[in-house]
């Protein structure tokens, strides 16, 4: 007498039950991880309450033209403070005559009105048209003058040019730089042509 399904056919159908069931298992499982964020940072402002990772910010002036990007892995928001910390940030200043700033270092962190950037740890400042280039372990840039400052040791750099100082000011919208306490300088010699 036939059945209607042999029992090896029951377990071919039940195994075939089993596989899809894990596959779709699997499915959900690998969906969820590759979704998640990294740690919950932790900071001594408090608990952050926002974290964004591989993030880009753009400030944009009153006539709506992007002046100011800030580009990090990771941004930190503590609201006890109102600090923004970033990882590894760079950002990128444009001065009010267009020309680009770019501003980097270790880690950096965004005042309460989002108006003072400060990086610390192998900070920089280059300008890359003019082809010079500053580098300090604390450096301030104030974006609402284009004030750029650093209160350690500072070694502006210009082509083989290199003046070091104890503080370091620029104001980058009126093209002016300042170097002093301590100021030492070398200036190569341009060579000669042997005619």
């Amino acid at each position: 007498m036939p059945t209607f399904l042999s029992s090896r056919k029951w377990a071919r159908v039940g195994l075939l039950l089993v596989l899809v069931a894990l596959g779709i298992g699997l499915a959900i499982v690998e969906q969820r991880d590759s979704s998640s964020p990294g740690p919950v940072p932790s900071d001594d402002a408090g608990e952050p309450d926002y974290y964004l990772e591989g993030v880009t910010m753009t400030r944009f002036n009153a006539q709506g033209i992007p002046h100011q990007t800030l580009k990090s892995p990771r941004l930190v928001h503590t609201p006890v403070d109102d600090i923004i910390r970033a990882d590894s940030p760079t950002a990128k200043v444009r001065d009010e005559a267009g020309r680009k700033w770019d501003i980097s270092g270790d880690k950096g962190s965004l005042g309460p009105q989002r108006d003072l950037l400060t990086l610390t740890g192998n900070a920089q400042l280059l300008q890359p048209e003019q082809g010079w280039r500053l580098d300090t372990d604390v450096l301030y840039y104030q974006s609402s003058d284009g004030h750029a400052w650093s209160d350690t040791e500072a070694v502006l750099r210009q082509h083989e040019q290199r003046v070091r100082g104890n503080r370091f000011d620029a104001w980058i919208d009126t093209d002016q730089a300042r170097l002093s306490g301590d100021v030492r300088g070398h200036h190569p010699q341009p060579a000669e042509d042997e005619s």
